[in-house]
C-alpha cells in the first residue's frame, strides 16, 4: 500500500489525529468526524475553499476552519468575506478592512473598459 492510502486509512480509523493534505485532499475523500480543518495556504478559487472546509460539519455536525491569510491571497478576499457574511459566520475584521477584500479582482479592470 503507497503512503498516501496508508495515511487516509490510518486518519480514517482514527490511528492518526492529524493529517496534513495537499491540496488533492479538496475533494473527494469521505472521512468522518473531520473537527477541523486549517487552510496553511488559499486555493486560488473561493469553489476549492468550499471544498477544502466541507470535510467538517458534515450530517449535522459542527466543524471549524482556520485560514491564514497574506496579502498574496488578495485574489480570495472578498469572496471568502462575501462567502463568511452570507453564511452568518464571523468575518475577521482584518478580512473585513482589507482593501482587496472590498472589491472582486477583475472587476475594476472590466468596469474601465466599459467606461
Amino acid at each position: 500500500m503507497d503512503s498516501r492510502l496508508y495515511s487516509l486509512d490510518a486518519f480514517k480509523e482514527g490511528q492518526f489525529q492529524i493529517l496534513v493534505a495537499t491540496d488533492v485532499a479538496r475533494r473527494g475523500l469521505d472521512v468522518p468526524n473531520v473537527q477541523h480543518v486549517i487552510n496553511y495556504e488559499m486555493p486560488q478559487k473561493i469553489t476549492d475553499y468550499t471544498h477544502r472546509i466541507g470535510r467538517t460539519g458534515r450530517a449535522g455536525q459542527k466543524g471549524l476552519a482556520t485560514s491564514l491569510l497574506t496579502n498574496e491571497d488578495s485574489h480570495i478576499m472578498h469572496d471568502l468575506k462575501q462567502m463568511l457574511s452570507k453564511s452568518n459566520n464571523t468575518v475577521p475584521p482584518e478580512l473585513r478592512d482589507h482593501p482587496a477584500a472590498q472589491f472582486k479582482p477583475d472587476g475594476g479592470a472590466k468596469l474601465k473598459e466599459i467606461v
